[in-house]
């Protein structure tokens, strides 16, 4: 069993001229072709049974698009969706429940391309409001290749994010191993406090020596298996992780049994 915990697709309409688009911009080269139909094909390849597919609302008016597609896709053929929303739109409760009648089971957040920072009000009020409603909350963490300074989810600014909950129970998960080439300040700001990590695009970028470090000084029980697909080869960081220094239950934990708890499947 392997959930991988962080996809990302585009209709087909657009994936193309999408993908090459990030391609250029971020210097990579897709392992997909970015489609639904191109994810499921490395799914059956790579024997991964569940991909949590998390769309960005990059601006307001793209919230009834982006979740309708979502709300399409989920729930079929080993693909669990997220919902987007952005801090500017402005009904934000009223669109978080329309989220969760949808039957979406999280909320993605990415603070660069939707250029606030993550402990901004208007931020923290809609992380709040989704983890009162039982919404999971993922969060692009740390630096993104593809966009310039400033990075609006830094380990000190997300640690000041989680510091103004107040519900325990949220479900709140920093991807790329809690900031992207941020590291050091995960070791320094976030490692073992209340929240979820997401190994996205991290493997083979960080040291094999801090990767393990971070996890067994996090606990490997709060840390889910995740690619980044297109952007992370399924097959690629399968293979790496299963060479790193973990143990069997630590390996469990991360690629499936963590994720099948926090999605409720199990």
């Amino acid at each position: 069993m392997v959930i991988d915990f962080h996809t990302h697709i585009f209709p087909d309409k657009i994936a193309g001229k999408t993908i090459e688009m990030l391609e250029e911009v971020g210097g990579i080269k897709a392992f997909t072709d970015g489609t639904l139909n191109g994810l499921k094909k490395s799914m059956l390849d790579n024997n991964i049974n569940i991909s949590v597919v998390l769309p960005v609302v990059t601006k307001p008016s793209q919230f009834d698009t982006v979740n309708s597609y979502a709300a399409e896709i989920t729930g079929k053929e080993g693909i669990i969706s997220f919902g987007g929303i952005h801090p500017d739109n402005e009904d934000f409760r009223e669109k978080l429940e329309q989220i969760q009648k949808m039957g979406l089971l999280g909320i993605k957040l990415h603070p660069d391309y939707q250029e606030t920072f993550i402990d901004d009000p208007k931020m923290v009020q809609i992380i709040k409001y989704a983890a009162n409603l039982g919404l999971i909350v993922l969060i692009h963490a740390g630096l993104d290749i593809g966009l310039p300074d400033p990075i609006h989810c830094p380990p000190q600014k997300a640690a000041d994010m989680l510091s103004q909950l107040d519900n325990e129970s949220a479900q709140i998960i920093l991807a790329h191993t809690g900031g992207y080439d941020m590291w050091k300040d995960v070791e320094e700001y976030l490692v073992g406090k209340n929240v979820w990590i997401d190994i996205s695009y991290s493997l083979g970028k960080i040291s094999d020596e801090q990767f393990v470090r971070i996890v067994k000084n996090h606990g490997a029980d709060r840390v889910l298996f995740a690619t980044d697909s297109p952007w992370g080869g399924q097959k690629e960081t399968l293979e790496y992780i299963r060479n790193l220094d973990f143990t069997e239950e630590e390996l469990d934990r991360m690629l499936w049994r963590n994720a099948e708890e926090l999605l409720g499947l199990s």
